[in-house]
């Protein structure tokens, strides 16, 4: 069992009947009399469950622990003890999951002896099976392929790589007359004599049809959609990524090794992390639209009595991969700031003495209140609550000018706050700006949001205060 759909099935299917087993035999009578003998165990009840009741708790056990393996359904080459790390360390989550939600049943006691027989059970199956299955490096040795966007930069990618090169990947659009001259009179129709294997839309078949152990990157620029897209194929494949030192990003490249092709770190957060976070984005932004709509209310109504304008300010900010999306806050200037007076300037630059900055708007910039509209961006997807601030396009050209790497900041979804809000720095200090963006960027996990969410809630509280005193 090798790769894609096959290894898939076989992963989850042997997940679903080994963990029926387990509960299955641990549920027996007998076998629960025989582990109340042992000392430690003769204190917890035995209470088997039967007919329905068991059928419902073994569909539902089955259901926790499919999901929290998921991580493992990907058919990644591993390590024996890899394998065995990694679905030991999903089995106790399963339990812990089943344990803190009593087993799915409040109408009796939890039957504690059940999740403590089961767990050793699957700490021994779960593992044995995934090391059964798993991706095995190919008999051939490494089978690799390049993939990009640039036939100069294929060849010279093409160039460093050891092992067997198969092909590459590359869009008929590159291939232009002049080139296609050039490697003709090569010999060949493809750089290096190499064997052009398709457009990049082809990547999974390729993939799954030459069992490829490891992509070689060959973009012009590492910042754009098609990069990613032949990262997450390599990804949901198990495909080791590989890009050449002088045409990649620091950001998303290992610390460590030696040579011109360096490691690419295509593991993204965990599924769980993933779920978790856009949970938290969700449960945080409609709890606060919920628990806001007097202060929302109360805006609206002082917003309109002070000059009658417009009661939200849009704007277009940069996204993830550098596509853009509308944001919406209080406003806090004058009408039509930016046409009347010719200046366009980040709102977070514009302090509260800007001329343009109504009274209304002061107190709102003060306490952070503008931002409340941006948690309807929130529930949309389009931000998060923690992550890089996102700028305006025409901003961000201009900072590119300027600042090495600062699309670098596009690598992750935008926020509603981030380290660098945290740390009190804004966009009149792009380059420190980015250094606390490309950290979330590379550390960025669960935990890390509690801790950035915990300090700026706090951070405003005290600006709340601090306005409170002096109006």
């Amino acid at each position: 069992m090798d790769s894609g759909w096959r290894y898939r099935v076989a992963s989850v299917a042997g997940v679903v009947v080994l963990t029926a087993a387990a509960v299955a035999l641990v549920n027996n009578a007998t076998i629960q009399s025989i582990a109340t003998t042992i000392p430690v165990f003769n204190r917890l009840p035995t209470d088997p469950p039967t007919g329905s009741e068991f059928t419902f708790e073994l569909l539902v056990t089955i259901a926790v622990v499919v999901s929290v393996f998921l991580p493992l359904y990907k058919p990644r080459p591993r390590r024996i003890l890899d394998a065995i790390a990694l679905a030991q360390k999903r089995v106790l989550v399963a339990v812990l999951v089943l344990a803190t939600i009593g087993y799915f049943d409040y109408t009796y006691r939890l039957p504690r002896l059940t999740v403590v027989l089961v767990t050793p059970l699957l700490l021994v199956a779960l593992p044995s099976w995934f090391v059964w299955i798993r991706k095995r490096p190919s008999s051939n040795g490494e089978r690799t392929i390049v993939v990009g966007d640039d036939l100069k930069v294929i060849e010279e990618v093409a160039s460093e790589v050891d092992g067997t090169l198969l092909g590459y990947l590359c869009p008929t659009s590159v291939m232009t007359a002049i080139e296609r001259t050039e490697a003709i009179a090569d010999g060949g129709t493809n750089p290096s004599g190499l064997e052009r294997l398709g457009g990049l839309s082809r990547i999974e078949d390729v993939l799954v049809e030459y069992d490829i152990d490891t992509v070689v990157l060959a973009f012009e620029h590492a910042d754009r959609a098609e990069f990613f897209g032949a990262l997450d194929a390599c990804y949901e494949y198990g495909v080791n990524a590989k890009v050449h030192r002088d045409h990649t990003d620091s950001v998303l490249t290992t610390s460590s090794g030696v040579g011109t092709l360096v490691d690419v770190e295509v593991e993204p957060w965990d599924i769980q992390d993933y779920i978790l976070k856009r949970a938290f984005d969700i449960a945080f932004a409609s709890a606060g639209l919920v628990a806001l709509s007097p202060v929302i209310i109360g805006i609206v109504v002082a917003i309109k009595l002070e000059d009658g304008g417009s009661i939200l300010y849009r704007q277009d900010r940069t996204a993830v991969f550098g596509e853009t999306f509308s944001i919406y806050k209080f406003r806090s200037m004058i009408e039509n700031a930016e046409n009347e007076t010719g200046v366009k300037i980040s709102d977070e630059d514009a302090g509260e003495v800007d001329p343009r900055v109504t009274s209304v708007g002061r107190v709102l910039r003060q306490t952070h209140l503008d931002e409340i509209p941006q948690l309807w961006s929130i529930l949309r997807g389009d931000m998060s609550v923690v992550g890089p601030r996102p700028e305006r396009p025409e901003l961000d050209s201009d900072i590119q000018t300027g600042v090495v790497d600062w699309q670098k900041r596009w690598f992750v979804k935008p926020g509603l706050t981030g380290p660098a809000q945290v740390n009190h720095v804004t966009g009149k200090e792009p380059g420190e700006k980015l250094r606390y963006d490309l950290e979330y960027v590379r550390d960025q996990s669960f935990t890390y949001d509690m801790k950035l969410v915990s300090r700026q809630i706090w951070s405003v509280i005290i600006d709340i205060i601090v306005a409170y005193k002096n109006p």
